[in-house]
This record gives C-alpha cells, sequence and structure tokens, in this order.
C-alpha cells in the first residue's frame, strides 16, 4: 500500500464519521483561531508602536528644563526655564557634538485662541526653527515649512496642523489665508501632514511660528529667550547613545553641572518609553498564546481519545489487513495519517476563522490587527504536529493487536 492509498484509506475514515471528526477538529480549531488572532493583535500593537515612534523621530532625544522652587513649593520636571536657545545654539555645534545631526529648540504656549472670520478654535502655539520638520520626521502637505529668513526677520507667519486647519477654515486650502493670534495677523504658509497622536499630545493640533516671532509676540518679558524643550537628532539609531553623552556634557558645562550638582535639565528618549510599551504589549501576547496553547493540548487531547474510539471500533478491520499481510508500519502509518488529517482539517478551519475575526475585529478597535503570514503557515504546521503526536500513541496500539486475537473481537 502506497502513500497515497493510505491517505485516502484515512479520508475514508474521516469522511464515515463527519460528526464525530468535526468535534474532534474543533478544539484545535479554537486553538490555532486564538494563536492567529491574539498574535494578529500583538504584532498591530507593535505595528502601532512603531508608527508612533516614526511621527516622533526615531532617533530623538529630548531636552527638558529641570524643576522649579517657589515659596517653597516644588515644581514637577519642565517647570523651570533653565534651558535657553543659546543651549541650543551649542548643542547643534558639530566640533561639540558631532553624533547630533539637528536641533530644534521649541517654545510653547498650550492656550492661544486663533481666529479666522467668524471662526475661532484654541490650540498649542509653538515657537520653533526651520530644522523642525526634520528632527521631528515631519511632513507638508500643502505650503512650505519655516525658513531662515521667516527666522532671522520675525516673520508673521505661521504653520498649522492639519486639524487645526481643518477647524479654522473646514474645505478651504488655508494657504495664503489669514489667521489672528492675539490681535496680530499671521500668514499661513504652509499645513503639516497628519501625523496621528503621541503618548499625550494630539499632534495635529498645533501652530508652529518662527521662535523669533513667538518669544517676540506670545511669550515677551524676561523669559522671552527661554525654551519649553529642544529636540535633538541624532545623526543614526545607532549613534543615539553617542549624541545622548554629548547633548549631556555639553549642557553640563554650559550650566556649570558638577559631579557633585544636580542637574537643571533632563535628557528622555521617546524610544524608551515606546519599547517599554512593546515590551508590555509582547508579554500579554505571549500570555494570550500559552492560553491558546492550553487550548490545542486540549484539542490534542480530543484527537487522541477519538482515534481510541477509533481502534476499538475497527479491531476486526486490523486483524482483517493483518491476515492478509498488512504490516505494523502499515498499520500505524494509516491511523497516523487519519490523526494528521484531523489536526490539518482543525488547522484550515481555525486559520480560517482567526482570519476572518482579525478582519472583522479590527472595525471595533482602534489598534490595527496584523494578518502574519509566517505565524499562520506555523499554526498550521503546530496543528499538524499535534494531529500526530496525539495519534501516536493510537497507532502504536492499533499496531500491537494480535491478528488472531482481533479478527476473534465482536
Amino acid at each position: 500500500m502506497n502513500w497515497l492509498d493510505t491517505l485516502g484509506n484515512g479520508f475514508d475514515a474521516i469522511r464515515s464519521h463527519k460528526l464525530r471528526s468535526a468535534l474532534t477538529s474543533l478544539g484545535i480549531l479554537i486553538g490555532i483561531a486564538a494563536v492567529v488572532l491574539t498574535v494578529g493583535l500583538g504584532q498591530g500593537a507593535q505595528q502601532q508602536v512603531s508608527k508612533q515612534l516614526a511621527a516622533l523621530g526615531g532617533n530623538l532625544l529630548i531636552v527638558s528644563p529641570g524643576s522649579s522652587t517657589s515659596g517653597g513649593v516644588r515644581g514637577g520636571f519642565g517647570s523651570a526655564d533653565t534651558l535657553t536657545t543659546d543651549d541650543a545654539t551649542a548643542l547643534g555645534s558639530r566640533s561639540a557634538a558631532p553624533d547630533i545631526a539637528a536641533v530644534a529648540p521649541v517654545s510653547s504656549n498650550a492656550a492661544e485662541s486663533l481666529v479666522n472670520g467668524a471662526s475661532n478654535w484654541t490650540t498649542t502655539v509653538l515657537g520653533t526653527t526651520p530644522a523642525w520638520l526634520s528632527v521631528r520626521g515631519r511632513s507638508l502637505s500643502s505650503g512650505r515649512f519655516l525658513s531662515a529668513t521667516d527666522q532671522k526677520d520675525a516673520a508673521a507667519v505661521v504653520v498649522l496642523g492639519s486639524d487645526t486647519a481643518s477647524e479654522l477654515f473646514g474645505p478651504i486650502d488655508p494657504v495664503g489665508q489669514q489667521v489672528t493670534i492675539n490681535s496680530v495677523s499671521y500668514e499661513v504658509i504652509g499645513v503639516l501632514a497628519s501625523a496621528g497622536s503621541d503618548s499625550s499630545t494630539n499632534l495635529d493640533d498645533q501652530a508652529i511660528l518662527p521662535i523669533s516671532t513667538a518669544q517676540q509676540r506670545i511669550v515677551g518679558g524676561t523669559n522671552r529667550g527661554s525654551v519649553a524643550d529642544i529636540y535633538v537628532k541624532a545623526t543614526s539609531q545607532n549613534r543615539l547613545n553617542l549624541a545622548y553623552q554629548e547633548a549631556d556634557r555639553v549642557l553640563a558645562y554650559r550650566h556649570s553641572i558638577t559631579s557633585g550638582s544636580t542637574s537643571d535639565f533632563t535628557i528622555t528618549t521617546q524610544q524608551s518609553v515606546l519599547s517599554t510599551t512593546s515590551s508590555v504589549n509582547s508579554t500579554l501576547t505571549d500570555l494570550l498564546i500559552g492560553v491558546a496553547a492550553l487550548s490545542l493540548i486540549v484539542g490534542g487531547i480530543g484527537v487522541m481519545n477519538i482515534m481510541l474510539v477509533s481502534v476499538k471500533e475497527r479491531t476486526r478491520e486490523i486483524g482483517l489487513r493483518k491476515a492478509l499481510g498488512g504490516t505494523p508500519v502499515l498499520i500505524r502509518r494509516q491511523f497516523l495519517s487519519e490523526a494528521s488529517m484531523l489536526g490539518l482539517t482543525g488547522g484550515l478551519l481555525g486559520v480560517g476563522a482567526g482570519v476572518g475575526s482579525a478582519l472583522t475585529l479590527q472595525h471595533f478597535i482602534d489598534n490595527p490587527v496584523a494578518i502574519s503570514v509566517p505565524w499562520i503557515l506555523l499554526a498550521i504546521a503546530v496543528a499538524i504536529a499535534i494531529g500526530i503526536g496525539f495519534g501516536v500513541y493510537p497507532a502504536a496500539r492499533a499496531a500491537r493487536l494480535s491478528p488472531i486475537d482481533a479478527l476473534r473481537s465482536e
């Protein structure tokens, strides 16, 4: 008997007990579907994290001021005015910091009202330099970004986030239009492409001015030279740690920070925050895959149980096959082929159910659900392996039956 005959006989045996075979495959189906869906959710979450990292700038360092103290009450990190545009200029020196590619200081005012005729919208107003666009990894959907001339002349120009532009101008192209901030008219020169949100901020709801303009017309006062943050872009992802050390060394020197004193600034990487989120998602994915693996084990036990029942029911058939010259190897192969077919059937149906659930679920949740072809192929292989693994004992039991005892059985 060749392999084709063996598979044909196995298929006939499964088809003759349709309901029993379907129920046997159900446990494997549920386990495989759970694996496909769980991995899809985990990889979708990781893709979302990667997208957020790209929106923030993959090689990004953020330098923030230290804490302030007023009336004995200490403010949180970022509450002091310890960073200036001169600090940003120093960080941009290639001789002092060769692993820093670009620097963008940012002054921020989070509650400014923008007016366009009868429309108004309160949003975050940022003052920054032309390098901000590349440092933050952003792009424009229309118009242009701030130029060195705008910065030098403290020009009354503004670049809007996509949501801000939509709220103020609706379907009208805002480039070339005017908006009013604190009774001063600004020309809209560009609109940023949508970037979604990071962990705490809507990146599409903001207005960006030249930092010289913001310091003169928005901030004012004695603190006009201070900045809220300094964004630092490393030359490459592999040089991020070196850029961190260089930024820390330059600012420590400028701020006269010694080894025994407390820094009046902090340097953070968004990548470390997002990698923590990715690690949590990975842990949850592993946990859910473990639960799915238990379902597969239960399904495998079901396969073993049904195969043992099948051996019991077909004892006379086994005896007849042996009497006609069937070897233990052929008998074992016959039952293993049936078990593997049950596993393959459950695996294919489970993959179909998992993919269908993933495609349906992503219409009801915010996070994407990824369909991973390698994991699908692995799931099918695991389903077949479970069918074979749990079918070994019943097949071996069938192969050990004595022909005479088998033929005498009722």
